[in-house]
């Protein structure tokens, strides 16, 4: 999905544009540092401390330019209004967070207040249309036979998480004024892929297959995630 941002980043704003991004729930900071390295100025907000020490020490690990580049703050999602003024932001990163959040549409609705006009919203959620996808691919049918009617499932760390629908992220992104720009399929052919499997010969093929199929109906529909872009207005 990075070159899925990449393209919502350069359909957006003028090439070479030094960014203003946010990055929560940031995780190990892959995405945060990602970004620092293309020359933007990147803040991380998490809230768990093992991934904000990885987090530091893969920073730590960067040149002097990079370093200065990216902030590491403490803290939680909802709380962005406590910590940034309007309009602080260009681009908002909120991937893989909302499967945590019971209610969503506070934190949303405060994500956009701290993106600039124009500003890019990206979500990366669970898709809550295609719950019975991994249950029926493993051949589990009473687990599949009940995600059709639930956006409630267990993730594969063990937690009771939650799911999002897409017709519904579209109305609260409309109902915040950020509303959808773009949206794609994450994880199409690949969902059922352990953690630790071993990266395959053909690689290449994998990404550019998963590629267009996130990109292309009906398939990006049944997507274990879905990457949604809303654009303030």
């Amino acid at each position: 999905m990075a070159r899925q941002l990449d393209e919502q980043i350069a359909g957006r704003f003028p090439v070479g544009q030094r960014l203003r991004v946010l990055d929560v729930g940031m995780g190990q900071g892959t995405q945060a540092l990602r970004l620092a390295r293309a020359g933007h100025k990147v803040t991380g907000l998490e809230q768990d401390a093992t991934m904000i020490a990885v987090a530091r020490e893969a920073l730590a690990q960067e040149p002097e330019g990079i370093r200065e580049r990216m902030r590491i703050m403490e803290g939680d999602g909802r709380e962005t209004g406590v910590h940034f003024l309007p309009g602080s932001f260009d681009v908002v990163l909120c991937h893989g967070v909302l499967m945590y959040v019971e209610e969503p549409d506070p934190l949303l609705a405060g994500l956009a207040r701290v993106l600039a006009p124009g500003g890019l919203l990206s979500l990366l959620v669970r898709n809550g249309d295609a719950l019975a996808m991994r249950p029926g691919l493993y051949g589990d049918w009473a687990g599949a036979l009940t995600a059709f009617d639930t956006t409630a499932y267990r993730n594969r760390l063990g937690l009771d998480v939650r799911a999002d629908r897409r017709e519904a992220l579209t109305a609260t992104l409309a109902g915040i004024g950020a509303p959808l720009h773009a949206w794609y399929g994450v994880r199409v052919f690949t969902d059922t892929a352990a953690d630790d499997a071993p990266v395959p010969d053909d690689i290449d093929s994998l990404l550019a297959v998963e590629e267009r199929a996130g990109r292309t109906d009906p398939y990006r529909g049944v997507a274990a995630l879905l990457h949604l872009c809303g654009v303030r207005g």
